[in-house]
């Protein structure tokens, strides 16, 4: 168990950057988000839309935002796929998330 309310995945894997078989602890913000991109090794980049208030006009705009996450092998999420993100520590320059289930 991780702290996050998802299942652990039925396959293991010898991944260190696995939050359920490796030492990698997630924190922070958990979201849902989409797969649009699995060319990377053991990287995927993922897209998030939400809404943003605008004051002037007392409406929402809806906005999207990428970004790199950790695919663990044991999870292996696949372009297109409906994922829950979770915050973890800097991987690298510019993955500080990983992938800790499919949806």
């Amino acid at each position: 168990m991780i702290g996050i309310n998802v299942e652990e995945p039925s396959t293991t894997c010898d991944d260190k950057n696995c939050p359920f078989h490796g030492q990698l602890p997630v924190r922070g913000r958990v979201f849902d988000a989409e797969v649009v991109s699995d060319k990377m090794r053991k990287s995927v980049v993922v897209k998030r839309e939400y809404m943003k208030f605008v004051g002037k006009y007392q409406r929402y705009e809806k906005r999207t935002s990428k970004f790199t996450a950790h695919n663990p092998p044991c999870i292996d999420a696949k372009l297109g796929d409906k994922v829950k993100v979770a915050e973890c520590r800097p991987l690298s320059k510019t993955k500080c998330f990983v992938v800790v289930g499919v949806i």
